[in-house]
This record gives C-alpha cells, structure tokens and sequence, in this order.
C-alpha cells in the first residue's frame, strides 16, 4: 500500500488541468480544489500553434505534431500524480484557427477528456476570477496578455466589470507588426482605443497576467537588483519604469543587465509584450502596475470552488494550511491569531483590515519553525515564508510575517534583523513586527505551544497607566523570572509600564 507524505492535507484530492495557450501548453497538478491552490507538479512546453495565424489562418503544423505528442505524456503524468479529474481548457489560437476543431478532436482522443474551448469572453471572465482568487478585494482592470490575444476586464472586489478580448497577443502582434515593433506601437494603439473600460481604470491598480509580462518584469527586477525573487504582487513602478520599457519595447535586450534570467524561449516576445504594456499605460494611466501569478486556469479552478471557499482569505487559508502541516498545534495557533488581537486593542494600537490579516497570518505562522536546530528557527521560518507561494499579500506585508517569526524566535533587537526584509517592509511593518514579536515571546512562555491557556490570559489597565496580563490563579505556576523578562522587553518596545499578575 502506498501512504501519503505527511507533508500532504489529507482531505485533498489532485486534480489536473492542461491549459493549451497560443504560444504554451500548461499541465497543472493541483493538490486538491483549494482556497489557496498548491501545485503538485507543473510541466509546460512552448509550443507556439499560434505562430503565423495571422497569415495562414491556421495551427502551425509543427507546433501541432509536438502538441499532440506531448499531450500522451500529460495524460500519464496525470495518472502518474493521481489526478481524479482532468480538465482541458483552450484559449484563442484554438478557437480561431481553420483547423482549430481537428486539433481539438484529435487532442480530445489522446487526452480521453472534452476540452473546453474559451471564447474570449470566457478567457475574460476566467481571467478576472483568477485576478479575484489571487488578490484581497483587487479594484483595477486585469489584463491578461497571451499568444494570440489580450483580455481587459473591470474587477472590483468579487465583482466582475466590462471586458474585452483584443488581438494583441504577443505571438499575433508578431505577425500582424511583421516584426516592426513600431507597427505593433500602432497596432495597439489603435486597437486598445476600443478598450472603453480602460478609462475607468485612471489611479487604479493594472494586474498583469500572463508569461510575457512576468519575465518581463523579472527582466526588470534583475535590472534593479530587487531583493525578493517573489513575482505574484510585484509592482512595476509607473513613472519609474518609462525608460526600461522604452529599450525593451525597441527590441535592444540581448545587452541588458539581467536578461540571463530570462529564457531564451521567452526573449522574442518581450518587446511586444513591452509595447503593449506602454500603450496601456498612456490609455489607462493606472495608479499601480501589479504582476499576478495567477490566470485563466486558476480562474477556472477557483470557479470549482463552492461559494463559501470563495469567501474565504487566500493568504489566511495558505497559512493555517501551512500551521497545519508545520506547527505543533494548529488550534494554539488560531488562538494566536485571535488573543493578539484582543492584546493590541488593550496596547492602543489600530489596525487597518490589511495589518489586521498579516497579523494572524504570522501567528498562524509563529510555529513552523520548531523542528529547527533553536539557533536556525527564526532565519528558517523566515526564508520559507519570504520564498512560500502565497497570495493575497504584498510584498511589504510578506516581509512583516517573516520579520515577526524572526523576532519570536532571535529576539526583537536591530541586528537580528534581515536588512533585506527590513527595507521591503517599511519603517511601519518593522516596528509592528517587533511588537508583535515581542509579545509572542512573552505568550509562548505560559502556553508552551499547546493550546488552551492563551483565552485565559487577560489584560487589564491600571490608573496609573501600568498594563497588566492577568494569569488565572490555578496557572501561577508558569510565572517566573523568564516571563518576567520578556515582559519588560515588550514594556520598552511599546513604551509604557508593564506587568505580569496573578489573578483573583
């Protein structure tokens, strides 16, 4: 009998879904129908059936012989993972192509599955949802640049807006510009003026989706020597970013700083990928350009899930998972999320909903680390976080977790601080993160990482200022010089007189 790893939720099934794109073909191996998807396997290849559609009409022939022999090896790699389903999804190469339905059928045989041919308002609609599934109430347009096509969509919270799907994928812009990214300058100029919604996106936030423009942006991070290799939310500056996409859209990068770290399969599309994103830019005059790692097919899956895992928060689904497969006690660490908040009204301090999420994101994450050698726990809770795929947080957000988790465990003065994590997460996620830090050394000293003893722990003001934790009097036992200490530790980093009591 073949047992599953630990390191796997066991109410989790796999399940597969193949995404045949213009330029790539996609096999996903997803855990299970999750909030918070998470990757079993992942294979591509690039296969290009778009290539030359624009003047032929028709699948390239050669993109299609490999397609279809690939598509045998992803059928077994499914089976291989497990999968108890297999879903196959096409996009617009297929659905415009003359001989696109042969394709399809002769894909269908091999594959043993219906593939759902998208319509591009379909590859709109699933493209928003991927947008909403990977953000925290996202408002912005979402663009998701393929190999033969664009979609816009308007996405407001779990609202889905105005969308368009225009024919300025990069594989297309190729073709239709004959290689002159000067045309294709004109093409998308003129072809994004019937993208109306556009002007509804001034001062918003631009999420872009798709392969090209997230090695463009790597492109860009190398070129800045950006600290954090985390592409889901990474911003492109706006008024910053002229320039870099200025030389990349006129097709000057074999000389660029950092272009080794951009495939070489991947490098012919990034000026037109480049041309489009200045053109949006100049129609939209977006607030924030935001990459997203997540699209149409997890769009697709996030569609599978039922209405209340649609309501859930994705980075506090990701990490009590994680607190579930790491820690010693998941119910101690959701007593940790919620008893700091109780503790941060009696300090005074407020919160807004996006601090409020990291807070309890890093207590669902304060125990990951205990299977450490002690003098390693911190800096390995922090580069598992800083490195995890999680969604719905940002950067700076990401860093506070991580800073937390290091200050719980290496102790909340300056040098134990990673000068990399400090300068993402801003003057105001670092001085959270050793508060919260501070007051997780003092809790995990009565806890001992078990659960039911936190609820108990209460504070009380005094009139002279002085806060007190109130220990139960049947827990006195846990009071003692080490608490103590810690305890005036957190006293210094809030600023005010504190106390350790015993109750009545």
């Amino acid at each position: 009998m073949i047992q599953t790893s630990q390191g796997r939720l066991q109410d989790r099934r796999p399940l597969s879904i193949i995404d045949i794109g213009s330029n790539s073909i996609r096999l996903v191996i997803y855990e299970g129908i999750a909030r918070s998807p998470t990757v079993l396997f992942n294979e591509k290849m690039l296969a290009g059936l778009g290539r030359g559609i624009v003047s032929t009409g028709r699948l390239d022939p050669e993109a299609v012989r490999r397609a279809i022999e690939e598509f045998r090896r992803f059928r077994a790699l499914s089976d291989q993972a497990g999968a108890d389903q297999l879903h196959v999804i096409a996009t617009a190469a297929a659905r415009e192509a003359e001989n696109g339905k042969d394709f399809i059928h002769r894909a269908e045989d091999i594959l043993g599955a219906q593939i759902r041919v998208l319509t591009g308002r379909e590859e709109a609609h699933y493209s928003a949802l991927g947008v909403i599934s990977a953000f925290h109430t996202p408002d912005g347009i979402a663009g998701d640049l393929g190999g033969g096509s664009l979609e816009l969509v308007d996405v407001a919270g779990d609202t889905i807006g105005d969308g368009i799907t225009l024919p300025l994928g990069g594989l297309r812009l190729q073709d239709m510009a004959r290689g002159s990214t000067a045309e294709a300058a004109k093409i998308a100029q003129r072809e994004l003026k019937r993208a109306a919604l556009l002007a509804g996106g001034e001062g918003r936030t631009f999420y872009s989706v798709g392969g090209t423009w997230r090695n463009l942006a790597r492109l860009h991070m190398n070129q800045i020597g950006y600290p954090l290799n985390v592409m889901h939310h990474y911003e492109l500056p706006v008024d910053g970013s002229e320039e870099f996409l200025r030389q990349v859209a006129s097709g000057e990068i074999s000389k660029m700083a950092g272009i080794e770290g951009v495939s070489k399969s991947r490098r012919a599309l990034l000026p037109y990928g480049a041309t489009v994103m200045r053109q949006i830019i100049a129609a939209m005059k977006p607030g924030r350009i935001v990459i997203s790692a997540l699209g149409v097919r997890e769009g697709y899956l996030y569609s599978l899930l039922k209405e209340e895992d649609r309501r859930r928060d994705p980075l506090l689904s990701a990490a009590e998972e994680l607190a579930v497969l790491r820690a010693r006690s998941v119910t101690h660490a959701r007593e940790l999320a919620a008893w700091t908040g109780e503790a941060f009204e009696a300090f005074g301090l407020e919160e807004t909903e996006e601090d409020a999420r990291y807070r309890q994101a890093a207590c669902l994450l304060a125990d990951i680390g205990w299977r450490a050698h002690p003098e390693y726990r911190g800096t390995q809770s922090l580069n598992i976080i800083a490195h995890a795929s999680f969604i719905g947080v940002d950067h700076p957000g990401r860093a506070f977790i991580g800073l937390t988790n290091l200050f719980r465990h290496q102790g909340i003065y300056e040098d134990a601080a990673s000068p990399t994590m400090r300068t993402l997460a801003g003057p105001h996620y670092v001085e959270r993160a050793r508060i919260l830090g501070a007051l997780l050394r003092v809790v995990y000293l009565f806890s001992a990482s078990m659960p039911g003893l936190m609820p108990r722990l209460k504070w009380r003001a005094g009139e002279d200022g002085k806060l007190s934790l109130v220990v139960p009097r049947e827990h006195a036992g846990l009071m003692g010089e080490r608490p103590d200490g810690r305890m005036a530790q957190l006293a210094k980093v809030l600023g005010r007189p504190m106390e350790i009591v015993v109750g009545e």
